[in-house]
């Protein structure tokens, strides 16, 4: 079985039920409406309108990202995955998946939170999207590695977002950084730093995500 089956099979499992597309869009609704029903008629910084972007992505992936391996113990396909494919095969698989429904979800907020939130303005566009592509890699490669831990606990709900958080925080704060950077004009030249942070993170995490996962998923 080629990463590729793998990934054909959760897209069409996916399309089928509907589960995280489902409960992404609903979430990504409900907190971008509560942040707008909070702030009312009050008016915002724009640098504060790029943090809460980042909030909203953090805990939107936090509601969808965590079934990559958690349906498979549902639904006892787990052993079967383990007879027929490599783990390298099987989190290149997940991986690639959580791939597509990161970038597809975080460039529906994107548009969405442009839309609606007038102090959200990028002035350096090219300088975001460097960090967005970064940043969502990061985000996918952390939260399929993350589910893989969680997917044979008990208490899977509450554990993902408590391992997620320090994992991903320093993703966030660096995300958040430069998007305030990118709304403020900032060159290149002034973001290779936070930029450099970025590209290590993504390949610290690949690299320690096909280190472990081996031992994850024979456990």
């Amino acid at each position: 079985m080629s990463s590729y089956a793998l990934f054909k099979k959760d897209l069409a499992s996916e399309l089928r039920t509907r589960y995280a597309i489902n409960s992404l869009v609903m979430f990504i609704v409900v907190t971008i409406s509560v942040i707008l029903f909070s702030i009312g008629n009050e008016k915002i910084s724009d640098f504060l309108s790029g943090g809460l972007f980042w909030v909203v992505i953090f805990f939107s992936a936090m509601s969808g990202l965590s079934r990559a391996f958690v349906s498979e113990e549902e639904r006892g396909t787990t052993l079967t995955l383990q007879l027929i494919a490599s783990p390298t095969t099987i989190f290149s698989g997940k991986l690639l998946f959580n791939l597509i429904l990161v970038f597809a979800m975080n460039i529906v907020i994107a548009l969405l939170y442009s839309a609606l939130f007038e102090a959200f303005v990028i002035k350096n566009l090219s300088l975001f999207l460097y960090a967005f592509i970064l940043g969502n890699i990061g985000i996918a490669i952390a939260s399929t590695l993350i589910a893989s831990i969680i997917a044979k606990a008990s208490s899977k709900g509450t554990l993902y977002p408590v391992l997620s958080f320090p994992i991903l925080l320093p993703l966030m704060l660096t995300l958040i950084d430069l998007t305030k950077q990118a709304m403020d004009t900032t060159t290149f030249s002034s973001s290779y730093v936070e930029l450099a942070i970025l590209g290590c993170y993504d390949v610290v995490m690949i690299a320690v995500s096909f280190m472990l996962f081996d031992f994850i998923w024979k456990d």
